[in-house]
């Protein structure tokens, strides 16, 4: 086959963030439909360079990049592990790039995602960062999806590093305690903007 430019731009961003789905890849792609993108994404399967499989029963088909695929591309050529505890959360970031994307017009360069996040910081202790940072000029923004409570400290502990870190930290969540949490922390920390899943998921969905 092949190889277009914007496969390597599909291959580069399924890497980024670990796993995409389908219409996941139609925007960030910029494919017109997708029926468009799957053909596509047929071809780089059959010919080795990403990987496809249903993980979770009701949930679409998950791409990865092959071996091949992380060969052409220059990255680490260890598999992804995708854990399913954390594969709906994964999706809800993916839609959450899109939705600032879009709404916000920026570019996928100007996002670092949790998996670079890490790579950058090499082989010292694993920290915790966002999900992902939205780099605005001289500022930065912490983007976080959060579906659960967490354990109050270390809840605090989250927002406070985003804090002492980033200019400004947005929080989507569809959980009651979780947003009733964000909004007794929004008096210590004043960078807090919170968000509902809804709002993305809809415009997501349009």
């Amino acid at each position: 086959m092949r190889l277009e430019k914007r496969d390597y731009k599909i291959l580069n961003v399924v890497y980024r963030f670990r796993f995409c789905l389908g219409r996941h890849i139609k925007a960030f792609a910029d494919y017109s439909s997708l029926g468009a993108t799957d053909r596509r994404l047929k071809i780089l399967v059959e010919a080795g360079f990403l990987e496809r499989k249903k993980y979770i029963f009701g949930v679409p088909y998950l791409y990865t990049l092959s071996h091949k695929g992380r060969k052409l591309i220059g990255v680490n050529k260890r598999a992804e592990t995708i854990r399913l505890d954390s594969i709906t959360h994964d999706i809800h970031v993916l839609d959450t790039a899109i939705y600032f994307l879009n709404k916000y017009n920026i570019s996928l360069d100007d996002i670092v995602t949790e998996k670079e996040l890490n790579s950058l910081n090499g082989f010292g202790l694993r920290k915790r960062y966002p999900d992902f940072v939205i780099n605005q000029g001289e500022t930065q923004k912490a983007v976080e999806v959060e579906l659960h409570p967490k354990n109050k400290n270390t809840f605090e502990n989250n927002v406070k590093t985003n804090y002492l870190n980033y200019d400004s930290q947005t929080w989507i969540t569809n959980n009651p305690k979780v947003r009733r949490m964000l909004q007794v922390l929004q008096n210590a920390y004043s960078n807090i903007e919170i968000m509902r899943l809804e709002e993305v998921s809809n415009y997501v969905s349009k």
